[in-house]
């Protein structure tokens, strides 16, 4: 759409008031330090507390947090990966750096996360991990997953990107496999101050290894006190390094260290956002509801619902339409020329041309290249929508459905009545697929 939205997508998927400012102000009157102090202990010590887990590492967005967590797997050359392809690419982008081959597997209709039966015929003795997302914040079925992962000694990385305020029977993600990997992008259902990224585990080993990495020193094997050069030059008290700098010795680098130290001014700010976490996900689960409600009483459009026990984070607002091809593309139209703004996400990974150059293609996810090519519709569902576009949205969805209806029984034609809201919205006709998908690549960063 070109113009005004009335009812736009997130620019901010949280609320920032009073309280994340004021705390910010005293935090910088304070004259604290602005960098690995005591805020990010108290909100990495909170975060793993709510997710359930022994520790909780902040890092400086969620892509450093996957890329992280890949290198956590101690890959091979040879070594097999599961991923999913219903996903924003840094899901699996760390992957492409490293002699592994991966193999996609197909979605369930419903939640469109990874499929349990899809993936059981994937794994094979050369499988070491599987990389999975909760899409949009409905948990995927990870007792399932789980259970084969244990069996064959594969281990399961969580992308909780969308997941925080989610519950699966009880228990949050990333908590349920060995890693989870949440963001605290401007988009996403808690923020600090626009990135952010947070690892979630129960491994002492994994611990170390993350601090070191975050804080730019090397992921190596070291021996301590096996090494005592005695050319050494004398360490005086005011000097930087320890003696152990000497005495230690490395047997070999895994990696190198970067800086990826989230800084006091974001903690505070996301320590202040998790205290807000039930009140932010109610609202969109409420936006939702509504939404669910519109849908319901459209015998060609659908909007899944987790089964009991499994609570949705609805970071995404997902449905679907079916019906003759253009079916959905009317839907589209017919929202946008209300003022309602439609992303579809997100691209089928498997079809970009960097895993196209690595042998994958169409057909290898048959469902998910269905259902994003011809159903699936995302639609705003944010905190910052107010009862007034709420109410637009639905009214919206409930037109343009019916338009879809009547495109698909050849009874009427794409955007029939939607140039109503024109004059309010400046709208111009457009390409679901090229005017609201500019690419197979996302336009920002905004899932991670």
């Amino acid at each position: 759409m070109r113009g005004a939205y009335r009812v736009p997508y997130a620019s901010r998927g949280s609320i920032l008031g009073t309280t994340e400012a004021t705390a910010l102000g005293q935090l910088l009157e304070s004259g604290a330090s602005l960098s690995m102090g005591t805020w990010r202990e108290r909100f990495e010590r909170r975060f793993g507390d709510h997710v359930g887990t022994r520790y909780a590492l902040s890092v400086t967005s969620g892509t450093v947090a996957l890329e992280l967590a890949v290198h956590l797997l101690d890959l091979a050359p040879g070594d097999e990966v599961v991923v999913t392809p219903q996903t924003f690419q840094a899901t699996a982008q760390p992957l492409l750096d490293r002699q592994v081959r991966v193999r996609f597997c197909d979605i369930d209709r419903e939640s469109l996360n990874m499929d349990p039966a899809v993936l059981k015929s994937l794994i094979t003795d050369r499988t070491r991990a599987i990389l999975l997302v909760h899409y949009g914040g409905w948990p995927a079925e990870m007792d399932e997953i789980v259970t084969m992962a244990r069996e064959r000694g594969v281990l399961v990385v969580e992308d909780c990107a969308h997941a925080l305020g989610a519950q699966y029977d009880g228990r949050r993600p990333g908590s349920l496999g060995d890693i989870g990997c949440f963001s605290f992008h401007a988009s996403k259902n808690i923020t600090t101050l626009g990135e952010g990224g947070m690892l979630t585990f129960d491994r002492d080993d994994w611990a170390e290894r993350i601090d070191r990495l975050r804080s730019n020193e090397v992921d190596g094997v070291f021996v301590a006190g096996s090494a005592s050069p005695l050319d050494a030059p004398e360490l005086l008290p005011w000097m930087k390094y320890s003696s152990s700098v000497y005495r230690d010795a490395c047997l070999g680098v895994r990696r190198s260290g970067t800086n990826a130290t989230l800084s006091e001014a974001a903690c505070v700010v996301g320590l202040h956002q998790l205290d807000r976490l039930e009140e932010l996900v109610g609202r969109r689960r409420a936006i939702a509801a509504r939404l669910n409600e519109v849908v319901d009483r459209h015998p060609h459009a659908r909007a899944g619902r987790p089964r009991s026990g499994v609570h949705h984070a609805q970071h995404l607002y997902t449905c679907f339409v079916s019906g003759p091809s253009g079916t959905r593309e009317a839907l589209v139209r017919g929202l946008d020329a209300r003022g309602v703004e439609v992303q579809l996400r997100y691209f089928p990974l498997h079809l970009t041309p960097e895993w196209r150059s690595r042998g994958h293609g169409h057909g290898e996810c048959p469902v998910a290249e269905e259902l994003w090519f011809t159903e699936h519709v995302n639609l705003p569902c944010h905190p910052g929508l107010s009862d007034a576009q709420v109410d637009h949205m639905a009214e919206a969805l409930d037109a343009a459905l019916e338009d879809a209806r009547a495109v698909a029984e050849g009874t009427g034609n794409a955007g029939r009545a939607a140039h109503t809201d024109r004059s309010v919205n400046a709208v111009n006709p457009v390409n679901p697929v090229t005017d609201c998908v500019p690419s197979t690549k996302e336009t920002s960063h905004a899932a991670h």
